[in-house]
């Protein structure tokens, strides 16, 4: 099974901060694979900027060396990266002052798609912005895409959207979050809007409660200095899970569309009710065999930043009523997964007795490793004694279901790079979609920090604080096992 190549337009795509750690690790070898997939037409170009001295033989060494650290299997197509380094060039630029505007813009055409991804910090987007107007290169049609973080609060991600808005309207601006680009998150929304099967559950008539984990084993490490001044809530929650949130609770969109979708997401985030305190649970990582504490990590002996945080959620709409949330994200815990569980209620009425009655429909949209859907029913255990019943997974992992297709599986980055170039805003964050969310974040937040709240301790390499356990405990249920 091949999956189908949908060529774009021709297009220039400048790169600020075209050195970076993202652009060489992510962006480039992304579109690499993108290049070598006959994806991007032969005159499109690829144009780094950054302070760094460069010229174009010395950026296009980088990316090759890049390419081949980052670029997986595809690194070994020599003959398709010499082809791919002459669709690059480089520009050194001052984002904050005159020096290299007039070459980029002696570069830029006017008569392709444009496209500047600003892979910066948040306080060059202005200058970047303005400079792009001031020199003449961007216009009416031109796209910018933007990382996170998306502000650290509502104030500061207000301030960020009219900088923004002074010199694009917002169909021109692209909030990137790669969770949004992965197959399974996008293959959610086919699993509910594609199967008869599945809508007409997916409410609080049907549905237990619904589980979102997001665990890395990995530490805050060299990112320390910018963790501590953020956490769990601000890097993970506030965005990633508050987006894997809303593509599993929203209501069905009039049409697959970019407003449409993001429209039914916003109104989720609108109807999330505060949460108590004693249901959020904060957790920091201590010292373990395989590496050194949060505090260690983030050089700070006195830091009160949590690295863990689990919480319970209610979404007030006729659809959830009643039906838990639970999300939870850490590092440094026992495996690597991403994963969103919907749990189905018990049956009304069953004919089996005891122990054998005990079972549950759960649907599991893994994220990573290994992306896949699979589906928990209950049969007969085979062979005689009996009606012993055990759950089983109807599984669909990408690699098996799809054989040599599962290869043709993207990275998130190069799907939402792509979906740029076209012109498509689905999977990208709108401005009142980041308020609407810091709205609902800051006062979280803002309480925790009044009460001097002091995040529990955890065992790295452990599922979490024992606090996040009890979490669930107390409503009579327990977390999914962390698997990687």
């Amino acid at each position: 099974m091949v999956s189908r190549v949908i060529p774009v337009d021709e297009f220039d795509l400048v790169i600020f901060g075209g050195t970076g750690d993202l652009a060489r690790r992510k962006i480039l070898p992304g579109l690499f694979r993108r290049f070598l997939s006959g994806q991007m037409p032969a005159g499109s170009r690829i144009i780094g900027a950054a302070r760094s001295e460069l010229d174009g033989d010395g950026y296009r060494e980088m990316i090759a060396e890049a390419v081949a650290e980052f670029g997986g299997e595809e690194a070994s197509n020599k003959k398709g990266l010499e082809a791919f380094l002459k669709q690059l060039e480089y520009v050194a630029i001052d984002a904050r002052g005159e020096g290299g505007w007039a070459d980029l813009a002696a570069i830029v055409r006017q008569d392709v798609v444009q496209a500047f991804y600003f892979s910066v910090a948040p306080s060059l987007f202005g200058d970047l912005a303005e400079r792009l107007h001031t020199n003449k290169i961007a216009n009416a049609q031109s796209r910018i895409v933007v990382e996170k973080p998306f502000g650290r609060d509502l104030e500061t991600a207000r301030e960020l959207n009219q900088t923004l808005a002074a010199h694009f309207d917002e169909s021109q601006i692209y909030r990137i979050d790669h969770y949004l680009g992965k197959e399974t998150v996008q293959n959610l929304m086919a699993v509910r809007f594609g199967n008869v099967l599945f809508e007409p559950l997916w409410n609080n008539h049907y549905v237990d409660h619904i589980q979102i984990t997001v665990a890395e084993t990995v530490g805050v490490g060299g990112r320390g200095a910018y963790y501590d001044k953020s956490g769990a809530m601000r890097d993970m929650v506030q965005n990633h899970l508050m987006q894997l949130l809303c593509l599993i609770a929203m209501e069905p969109p009039g049409q697959f569309e970019a407003d449409a979708v993001r429209d039914e997401k916003l109104k989720v985030i609108r109807a999330l009710q505060s949460i108590d305190h004693h249901h959020i649970v904060r957790g920091q990582y201590d010292a373990g065999p395989d590496g050194p504490s949060y505090r260690e990590d983030a050089e700070n002996p006195r830091s009160f930043t949590e690295s863990f945080i689990a919480m319970r959620c209610h979404i007030a709409n006729w659809r959830w009523a009643g039906v838990p949330f639970y999300l939870r994200t850490g590092k440094r815990m026992k495996a690597r997964s991403s994963e969103i569980a919907v749990v189905f209620k018990d049956l009304g009425h069953t004919i089996f007795e005891g122990d054998e009655a005990r079972h549950r429909n759960i649907l599991a949209i893994r994220l990573q490793p290994n992306e896949g859907i699979d589906l928990q029913v209950t049969i007969k255990e085979p062979g005689p004694g009996g009606m012993r019943l055990i759950d089983v997974p109807l599984d669909m992992t990408f690699a098996d279901a799809l054989g040599d297709g599962a290869e043709d599986v993207t990275d998130a980055y190069e799907r939402l790079i792509m979906d740029v170039i076209r012109g498509n805003q689905t999977l990208f964050m709108r401005g009142d979609e980041v308020e609407a969310a810091w709205a609902w974040t800051d006062p979280l937040i803002n309480s925790w920090e009044a009460r001097n709240d002091v995040p529990k301790h955890y065992d790295a390499g452990s599922a979490g604080p024992e606090d996040a356990m009890m979490l669930l405990h107390r409503d009579g249920r327990k977390w999914r096992e962390i698997k990687g």
